[in-house]
């Protein structure tokens, strides 16, 4: 999730203020966003570019960021999606002839197909971003019209994707042209200058009154006029009724006016889903994933934590969609595994950071003994996917707090389609199968988006009796166990409320002899008939020993009338289980801490990613 700041200054304002310092310390208050790579483009008597990678007090330090003159400049913190973090493939990009500067936050659809018929028409790309396909598309229509303005709408009509995007060209040299779908954009409305931004901090020091951009608008701001039409109908945009004053201070803006980032990151999801699918689509990596897989003698899948989750979910997906067993195992106990892996098998590794010290130690030892190596990660070019043989990325932005959220569902979806495509390979998976759960993936961003309109209330009602409790169980069967596993493991890490989670069937070989009256029991119900249909007799068997049942399932569910408290959520194929069952599962976890007077974003003696045995 990158972050983007622009800032467009009068002559006047100009003297008093260097516009490499305002778009410097825009940058480093959107350093919470995550990046690897910067840079700055400023308008002088010319179009000026530095860029790199690394933190921005280093490039500042080699670049001198904070020295550039001008009146108009942008800037951008990279999160890597498309090409590894480098000097070239950090932002702002150009064109052929250096005319237009381009920043993007966002994920482009389409940038293969455009990239190819630009090259055919003679422009040369300098990195391996999508992004770059934007200032060329401008050059491209620009030499048609003659008009910057309408050759900015025509390039940014011809993108699929997500997109945040701001263009400076010394031929329109006081104004910043810009254009938002789904990545997040705001203009700070100022006396004698303007700004953009992709989130509320970067314009906080200078104003307090913003228009949030809604998506398909496009437009410019100058020093003295912000300016914004609706690319659908061509109609201006009426900014001042969408002006507001903002009352947060510096601090809460960066979570965007939520009380703590877990909060922010889960309300995040749908972006972050949705990006995902979009990148997996897409990806061509994909197929030699899936070749890797077809040919495999043995599929083995690990992970930690969270990451664990995701690969039992691929265990029980890959198996049942392409009849291809899969082995999964937490990854610090790899050594009980390796003896039986060797030439001709495939190990997929699951890892948000990419650096998880027990993950990496499971691919060496596998990898050193002839397995070829699948990477599932988050962060572009970090150790794990350095060291695979193909690597599937997932597009979750970066995660402030420690409890992993985005990271879940983005794995489980990508994953999920992983095994789709594996299925259809083998040949197990019939058309009519396939289109099914490719629907579901394709809405699966809308999925989250109404799971998370439809429950967040009856999951804060729920918390606080939760909250009261020492201990619970999280049940399920099937492809809904490891969902409850995760459901468990985050009311663990930051309500501190002891949590069990095992497969449903297991409770009368032991685990029932804890419950009694009131004991909290949450039952993960997916929307496969059978599945349910063993579900209810476990609800049953549990309400008879007292216990307070809470069920999350399809809307319409059987398991409705019997247990005590029901959270519905949207009907899709059960392979998506995890897109729509987690989500009031992490929701019942933060409300629990929150409700015990916790910080859900620093829960004791854990860390966002664990670098050591």
């Amino acid at each position: 999730m990158c972050g983007i700041i622009g800032a467009c200054l009068s002559s006047h304002v100009c003297r008093n203020f260097v516009i490499g310092e305002i778009v410097f310390n825009g940058l480093l208050r959107l350093e919470y966003r995550g990046y690897d790579s910067a840079g700055v483009a400023v308008i002088g008597d010319k179009l000026l570019v530095k860029k790199g990678k690394g933190k921005l007090s280093e490039l500042d330090a080699r670049l001198d960021f904070k020295g550039l003159r001008g009146c108009v400049g942008i800037g951008h913190t990279r999160w890597a999606t498309h090409g590894v973090p480098n000097d070239v493939n950090a932002h702002p990009h150009v064109d052929c002839r250096n005319a237009f500067a381009v920043v993007h936050n966002g994920v482009l659809e389409n940038f293969v197909e455009l990239k190819r018929m630009l090259q055919s028409r003679g422009h040369v790309f300098a990195s391996d971003t999508d992004t770059e396909v934007i200032p060329h598309l401008v050059e491209e229509y620009y030499y048609r019209t003659g008009d910057v303005f309408k050759s900015f709408k025509e390039a940014v009509k011809a993108l699929k994707g997500t997109y945040a995007i701001l263009l400076v060209t010394p031929l329109e040299p006081f104004k910043i042209f810009f254009a938002k779908k789904d990545s997040p954009l705001i203009i700070g409305l100022g006396e004698g200058f303007n700004l953009l931004a992709s989130d509320i901090p970067a314009v906080l020091p200078h104003t307090r009154k913003v228009v949030v951009i809604r998506d398909n608008w496009a437009g410019f701001i100058t020093p003295s006029e912000a300016y914004a039409e609706d690319l659908a109908s061509g109609e201006p945009v009426e900014l001042v009724k969408y002006a507001r004053t903002v009352e947060w201070s510096i601090s809460e803006a960066e979570k965007s006016g939520y009380p703590h980032f877990m909060l922010k990151e889960i309300y995040e999801q749908p972006r972050a889903v949705m990006e995902t699918v979009y990148g997996a689509l897409r990806d061509r990596l994909i197929t030699q994933a899936v070749e890797l897989l077809v040919n495999a003698e043995k599929v083995y899948i690990t992970g930690a934590g969270t990451s664990f989750h995701a690969a039992e979910h691929f265990s029980i997906t890959g198996t049942r969609l392409a009849g291809k067993p899969v082995i999964s195992f937490i990854s610090s106990e790899y050594d009980t595994f390796l003896p039986g892996a060797g030439e001709g098998d495939v190990l997929i590794v699951v890892s948000q950071s990419g650096e998880t010290m027990d993950s990496l130690k499971a691919l060496r030892a596998f990898k050193g003994r002839g397995v070829k190596i699948i990477s599932v990660s988050n962060v572009i070019d970090s150790a794990i996917p350095r060291e695979s043989h193909v690597t599937l990325y997932t597009r979750a932005g970066p995660e402030i707090g420690v409890a992993a959220t985005k990271t879940f569902t983005t794995q489980t979806i990508l994953l999920t389609y992983l095994a789709v495509r594996l299925g259809e390979a083998i040949g197990q998976l019939d058309s009519g199968d396939k289109e099914k759960i490719l629907g579901s993936i394709t809405s699966a961003g809308e999925l989250v988006k109404k799971t998370l309109e439809d429950t967040g209330g009856l999951a804060r009602k729920l918390a606080s009796s939760i909250s009261r409790s020492s201990s619970a169980y999280y049940l399920s069967r099937g492809v809904g166990v490891p969902v409850a596993k995760e459901g468990a493991l985050k009311i663990k890490e930051i309500a501190y409320v002891h949590a069990e989670s095992y497969p449903a069937g297991e409770s009368k070989h032991g685990p029932i002899a804890l419950v009694e009256s009131s004991f909290p029991v949450v039952f993960v119900i997916p929307n496969d008939s059978y599945l349910e249909t063993l579900l209810l007799g476990n609800i049953e068997e549990m309400k008879a020993r007292g216990a307070y049942a809470i069920g999350v399932g399809a809307e319409g569910s059987r398991a409705m009338e019997l247990v005590n408290e029901f959270i519905p959520v949207p009907r899709a194929h059960w392979a998506l289980t995890p897109i729509t069952h987690t989500i009031p599962l992490q929701l019942l976890a933060y409300y629990a801490a929150v409700e015990k007077g916790l910080d859900p974003d620093k829960p004791r003696n854990l860390a966002k990613t664990v670098t050591v045995e």
